[in-house]
């Protein structure tokens, strides 16, 4: 039904841009707020019949992706992604200073547009944006049904101006990836001024700066999942700037994977510093040093943690000091020559160790020397399942599998 009333007001979908501004009386450049909604688009251009359309959309309507990486991309093929409920939107890495001028235009002569839209998800990317520009896209999702933000490979620009109220999209999910912003480490405050206090799940990942300002950042009360894996310069010490103690007061699953992690006795002390309390708590990916196996002598993990993911950490014994009682711990493709005692584990429902030496007989060595080893195939197996991340070359260098 949104499909067809949104192909009456702007033209089919999947044919021409045209758009009938007669139902608004207004002019197609008092549109271009809306237009920030698809990657700020400046202006209705005319469509090319010899170079594709740089929009692709599905045949049940579903994804939009666009990729605007032509040297004067067509914009206005990103009209039929009005009708998508997941939207992709990449802009070839151009600078978008040339659109600030369409981000003062009041929100009121589009808003009734936006609410109209099926998108619920929108990823925006490969592009270097203003955040004057960047914040009037918001403010233009404020109206939107939108519940899944994600922003990749970008370059904020300039400073970000305040919110005098939360006017920006109802998100259940933030997610970012190689984001970098002039604002240092004042970002996310001054981002979460924009967010409305809903969200449940935050990504950071390849964050550039990731330390926060502490100081500015409000409380997240409904935020249940932290995400800053693949950030390896963050380490223990940037995990004790990130997390802002009593800021993240419901948080159950915290995923630090390849986050530069070494000793677990001082995870255990941040994350008792900072008043967070996991249920899940994923180490996987990072490279454990020796003394960790030392355990965490006076620090008393949280009582709420029921799972530790310690895959891929290049153990070569079950680390001490470990929470007395567990649901699941994961020990999978780490280096362990033998079976664990009784006496070295905690109380666990399920002990997960695939992927080790001792479980492959035939091999003398950790893994072997060949990647004909069933162990060594189950680990990358899972690698590639779950996405490679920076640390598959330390996982290649210490197996030798090259």
């Amino acid at each position: 039904m949104v499909s067809k009333v949104l192909q009456g007001r702007f033209g089919d979908a999947r044919g021409s841009a045209r758009v009938d501004t007669s139902l608004y009386h207004v002019s197609p450049q008092d549109l271009s707020p809306y237009l920030l909604l698809l990657l700020l688009l400046p202006s209705l251009l005319c469509t090319s019949e010899v170079t594709p359309e740089p929009c692709e959309l599905d045949d049940k309507d579903y994804l939009c992706s666009c990729n605007f990486s032509d040297p004067e991309p067509d914009w206005s093929s990103g009209f039929q992604c009005m009708v998508a409920y997941k939207v992709e939107i990449r802009a070839g890495g151009r600078n978008l200073e040339k659109f600030l001028k369409h981000a003062d235009t009041s929100p009121r002569q589009y808003s009734d547009v936006v609410k109209g839209l099926r998108v619920r998800e929108l990823t925006v990317g490969a592009a270097r944006v203003p955040a004057r520009l960047l914040f009037a896209l918001l403010r233009a999702l404020g109206h939107s049904r939108l519940r899944e933000l994600t922003l990749e490979d970008l370059e904020i620009t300039g400073t970000l101006p305040p919110a005098l109220e939360a006017a920006g999209p109802a998100l259940s999910t933030l997610r970012l990836r190689n984001v970098s912003w002039a604002a240092g480490g004042a970002w996310l405050a001054e981002l979460q001024q924009w967010l409305r206090p809903n969200l449940k799940e935050l990504g950071i990942v390849q964050a550039q700066p990731l330390a926060f300002s502490c100081e500015q950042l409000r409380s997240f009360p409904s935020l249940a999942t932290l995400d800053l894996s693949d950030n390896p310069g963050l380490g223990e010490g940037g995990l004790a700037a990130t997390l802002c103690g009593h800021k993240f007061p419901a948080l159950q699953d915290l995923r630090l994977r390849n986050a530069g992690m070494e000793t677990l006795s001082v995870v255990c002390e941040t994350l008792v510093a900072a008043v967070v309390q996991p249920h899940h708590l994923d180490l996987s990916q990072n490279a454990l040093r020796a003394s960790a196996h030392l355990g965490a002598p006076g620090c008393v993990w949280p009582s709420t943690l029921k799972s530790l993911n310690f895959s891929f950490a290049g153990l070569e014994q079950v680390p001490k000091g470990l929470p007395a009682k567990l649901r699941v711990l994961d020990l999978s493709c780490n280096r362990l020559s033998r079976a664990p005692r009784p006496d070295e584990l905690p109380e666990v429902e399920k002990l997960i160790l695939d992927g080790n030496p001792f479980m492959d007989p035939e091999s003398p060595k950790p893994y072997g020397d060949s990647m004909n080893s069933s162990v060594a195939r189950t680990c990358v197996y899972w690698l590639l399942a779950t996405g490679l991340s920076g640390s598959l070359v330390l996982f290649l260098g210490n197996w030798n599998f090259v």
